[in-house]
């Protein structure tokens, strides 16, 4: 990867519609196809994590994304808190250490046996990543992980090896951490930085306001003369209409934030159509997690 050159990585997180807020699968069902189609239409590749549980209940979704030629991914087996919480969620409780391995086993068991390929390339619901996520998906044999949020680790601005007692910091594992975007040149007005995080503003605002701060990402590294790797994450559900308002299901009910739901549908799949032909403007590479792993490993043993 040179200095000049743009890489982007497509990763769309395969779970329940609106992450783990409700237990349906419409956007899965529905909005996998039409994401594939644009994809099709603009050739260009991506990487789809599937949670364990949607792997499982919809083998022929993950077919449909291996036979069109897309990277399988795992996303932990039920949309779980899997490293270390970034912001509080009421009733969202990290994974102990020693529960993690064996969890990722069997998400990495299930995705496998539904898509006849076993995954290499990860990401944890939400980015809430770890160290000891890391140090288990590399004994796991994984060579990926796209979980690393830019918007609160701003040092990290291309892949690298984490290091295996701090996995925000380079180090020797076998695997490469690829930092999701962020617009790092925003002065954040959030505890967390979450205002630099550039998800969902593709649909809740427009192609055009997400691109602005793209361009603006692209010419810092520019300046500061490192290779400009974009990471982005996205959810079939935003490619199929959400229910507004209250969602109940079970014996309660959620009422998600209305960003989440925001123009979900064929809103949604227009403004991805044009992120994606501003990027092929752009000269970008499209690569799968998993390439992008392979192509930053043969960099840094150069």
């Amino acid at each position: 990867m040179t200095t000049d050159s743009v890489t982007v990585v497509f990763g769309f997180d395969m779970e329940t519609d609106i992450g783990s807020w409700t237990p349906y699968y419409e956007g899965l069902v529905h909005g996998t196809p039409l994401i594939l189609d644009v994809m099709r239409q603009e050739r260009v590749v991506s990487t789809c994590f599937f949670v364990g549980q949607a792997a499982k209940d919809h083998p022929e979704v993950v077919r449909q994304v291996r036979d069109a030629g897309h990277e399988i991914g795992a996303h932990s087996l039920f949309h779980e808190t899997v490293g270390k919480s970034i912001f509080p969620i009421p009733g969202m409780h990290e994974l102990l250490d020693h529960e993690i391995e064996p969890r990722l086993k069997l998400n990495t068991q299930w995705v496998e046996e539904a898509a006849g390929v076993r995954p290499v390339s990860f990401r944890c619901p939400r980015l809430f990543g770890s160290t000891a996520v890391c140090n288990a998906l590399a004994k796991l044999g994984y060579i990926a992980d796209a979980s690393l949020p830019m918007y609160r680790f701003t040092h990290q601005r291309v892949p690298y090896r984490p290091s295996s007692t701090d996995w925000t910091k380079p180090g020797d594992l076998p695997l490469v951490e690829i930092p999701n975007f962020a617009d790092v040149t925003m002065e954040s007005h959030d505890e967390y930085g979450r205002d630099r995080d550039q998800w969902p503003l593709f649909r809740t605002r427009n192609a055009a306001h997400l691109i602005r701060h793209v361009d603006q990402f692209i010419g810092v590294c520019h300046q500061e003369r490192v290779p400009v790797v974009l990471c982005f994450y996205f959810h079939p559900w935003e490619f199929w209409p959400m229910k507004q308002g209250l969602v109940h299901y079970g014996e309660g009910a959620v009422y998600p934030d209305p960003f989440l739901v925001q123009n979900c549908g064929p809103y949604a799949v227009e403004q991805f159509a044009l992120l994606v032909r501003h990027l092929k403007k752009q000269d970008a590479q499209f690569i799968t997690a998993a390439q992008c792993a392979r192509e930053w490993g043969a960099c840094e043993k150069q």
